[in-house]
């Protein structure tokens, strides 16, 4: 199945704690079926001090499941995904707006 989230995109978080919250995905983890979204179910990691980093608690985000985001589309509102075909290429939009995602 073709990812419908991907790296840079605007998200609103569903479900969960953070739910209303918006971010950007930094990372999208397909087998897990989760993203790491900036801002986003963040927790304290304790982290060793090395030569290069100083060590201590450290805020880190965490994955969280796909199925709790949605793309925000360009009114500010949650919105599904879809794909359609433009000419020969296979491009991404939002189902409310009708707008092309990735031009």
């Amino acid at each position: 199945m073709a990812a419908k989230l991907k790296k840079g995109d605007k998200v609103i978080v569903l479900s969960g704690k953070d739910k209303g919250k918006t971010g950007e995905i930094t990372q999208v983890l397909p087998k897990e079926g989760k993203a790491v979204v900036d801002g986003i179910n963040v927790a304290i990691r304790h982290q060793r001090q090395t030569q290069n980093a100083q060590g201590g608690r450290l805020p880190k985000a965490l994955p969280i499941d796909l199925s709790n985001l949605a793309f925000v589309d360009a009114n500010g509102k949650p919105t599904r995904v879809g794909f359609r075909m433009e000419g020969d290429k296979k491009v991404r939009y939002a189902k409310t707006t009708g707008d092309v995602i990735d031009a």
